[in-house]
């Protein structure tokens, strides 16, 4: 379960597919256990977020909290995997500027996010090489494509 919050005064008109993406993603992964949020900001938000807990001064395109990270031996019955927060602002930006649809950029942020949350990173290579092929896989599943 996951609930999608736009804390930014925009429409987002790409919501329902977003939506629909990540039901296809927890389908697929068999996350039916699992609670976590997407969270829409603006860049001064996700500029603090940034600062704050990364010790990075600017804003940033996608930040994930993934609560598992800090979980010692606890069982329950559900997953809390964490938060995503996603900047409108920097998604619209980087849609320009790798050229492709702001639904696309949405979409690959939403994945990334979450990819996170279950575990995947980019500190290395290697893992790089293993997330970022988990992402395309997803996307162009579910019909995203570049």
């Amino acid at each position: 379960m996951y609930e999608l919050i736009n804390e930014t005064n925009e429409k987002i008109d790409q919501m329902a597919t977003i939506k629909a993406l990540l039901d296809f993603i927890v389908a697929k992964e068999k996350l039916d256990n699992c609670l976590f949020n997407v969270i829409f900001v603006d860049n001064n938000y996700i500029h603090k977020i940034n600062k704050e807990y990364r010790g990075i001064d600017k804003e940033t395109d996608v930040i994930s909290f993934a609560l598992e990270d800090n979980i010692d031996e606890v069982k329950l019955e559900f997953r809390i995997l964490g938060d995503i927060y996603i900047s409108l602002e920097k998604a619209k930006e980087q849609a320009l500027f790798y050229e492709h649809s702001f639904l696309r950029e949405l979409a690959f942020l939403a994945v990334h996010g979450l990819l996170h949350l279950l575990g995947y990173d980019h500190v290395d290579s290697k893992e790089e090489e293993v997330m970022f092929r988990k992402q395309e896989e997803l996307l162009n599943e579910f019909g995203i494509t570049k």
